[in-house]
């Protein structure tokens, strides 16, 4: 998808370069192999590599996808460790190597949280440069809202996923609209199904992660890439007028969102930068979601920075 242009545009070159840890190192230069093969008029260079600093030197865009999951028999906190030991590595390398103005995306679990983590070590990259990924719960919320209303999914848009990318989510459609032959309308009065709303769409969101994985025993693939490319195609390139996506961002207070936190908020984008929407009226039932999934990016900050010492 980088490489046919679909995450920066049509026009614009890449120098690609691909981490992996060294027992993977041969697969790793069989996807550079592949890459080459592509003959990608796009691609300009490929660097495969198992050395961290080599990876990052002179990077723009840092897309994070290395993670260590939860097997089985591990408590929390034996993941989370492992995670704040590979992020707090990771981001000292692109804190030396890594370009001043370098936009990072996380996409590994916990993404809000190891994005804390990236932030905190990386303290010359911008906070508004570290990102995690919710693009991909906004485009399953998009999708669902598709499905049940029997529209082309391009005519739905302004959906906001609030909070954490696990769970307890918030997948919001009070301000979510679709287009339709007679103009735009708004998504709850199309649907006119609270129950469904407020129920079966929540639960669908929040779990689908988790139904992908018992269908195909593997984490989602090229949904995740899809949203990954769509996450730094619109932070770079713009949103449309009219429309914001969401993505997990650096909390300014807004919403009553503690400060400091990697929350994910609808945003619009514009020349390179993110702007968290404002003024959406917040009802009693989205706030104690809200609430909620803030209430769990506090505990898992706790529990990350009790790792570092």
């Amino acid at each position: 998808m980088i490489a046919r242009g679909a995450m920066l545009g049509a026009d614009q070159p890449v120098i690609l370069h691909l981490l992996d840890i060294p027992p993977a190192a041969a697969a790793l230069n069989g996807v550079k192999m592949e890459l080459v093969d592509a003959a990608c008029p796009l691609v300009k260079g490929v660097v495969a590599t198992t050395d961290v600093a080599e990876a990052c030197s002179g990077v723009n865009i840092a897309v994070m996808v290395g993670g260590f999951p939860r097997k089985v028999g591990m408590e929390r906190k034996d993941v989370m460790s492992k995670n704040v030991s590979i992020y707090k590595d990771q981001a000292s390398a692109l804190e030396q190597h890594a370009a001043a103005d370098c936009k990072g995306l996380v996409v590994a679990n916990p993404a809000n949280t190891n994005a804390l983590i990236l932030k905190e070590f990386a303290p010359s990259i911008a906070a508004h440069n570290i990102t995690s990924l919710t693009r991909l719960d906004h485009n399953r919320a998009l999708a669902q809202i598709s499905e049940r209303l029997n529209v082309d999914v391009s005519d739905v848009k302004n959906v906001a996923i609030w909070g954490n990318h696990s769970s307890t989510q918030y997948p919001d459609t009070n301000h979510a609209i679709v287009t339709t032959n007679q103009g735009e309308r708004p998504v709850p009065e199309l649907l006119a199904d609270d129950e469904w709303l407020r129920g079966e769409f929540i639960k669908v969101v929040q779990e689908r992660g988790a139904e992908i994985i018992k269908a195909r025993k593997l984490s989602s693939a090229m949904s995740a890439a899809s949203a990954a490319c769509d996450h730094i195609h619109d932070w770079v390139l713009g949103t449309p007028k009219g429309t914001w996506v969401s993505m997990g961002v650096h909390s300014d207070g807004s919403y009553g969102v503690p400060s400091g936190l990697i929350y994910s908020f609808p945003v619009t984008c514009e020349m390179g930068q993110w702007n968290i929407v404002q003024g959406l009226h917040i009802d009693e039932f989205s706030r104690a979601k809200m609430e909620a999934t803030t209430e769990e990016l506090l505990e898992e900050k706790a529990l990350a920075y009790s790792c570092l010492t």
